[in-house]
């Protein structure tokens, strides 16, 4: 699994969790999506909770991307990288990043891209 060679600890939040393991038990099965899960207490990613104020900042970017459409966890991230100040994310959502801006102006760094 890519993840397993990484040595920097990601930051994650509990719907793009729920989206990765979903993705990788229906594509590549449930002990892959297990893996991945336990790469948790092995410290590789740390998981960030939703506020009331993060959840407001996530309405306003739904609206503002409606035609994309932004979902719950593509707001999150961008609210995140709002919060840690940098647009670096490990995303397999190619199309919608390139268009998504955070702090309305900033570029997202998607790290899976080879020319990023």
């Amino acid at each position: 699994m890519i993840l397993e060679g990484l040595t920097a600890t990601l930051v994650t939040t509990w719907p793009v969790m729920t989206e990765a393991s979903y993705l990788l038990q229906s594509r590549m099965g449930r002990q892959d999506a297990c893996r991945f899960l336990a790469l948790y207490h092995q410290g590789l990613y740390e998981i960030i909770d939703l506020s009331a104020t993060d959840l407001q900042s996530m309405v306003v970017l739904m609206e503002k991307y409606v035609d994309l459409p932004m979902d719950l966890a593509d707001a999150l991230l961008a609210v995140l990288a709002e919060q840690l100040g940098h647009g670096r994310i490990l995303s397999t959502d190619l199309r919608d990043f390139q268009t998504y801006r955070w702090k309305n102006h900033h570029p997202f760094q998607n790290l899976l891209l080879p020319d990023n």
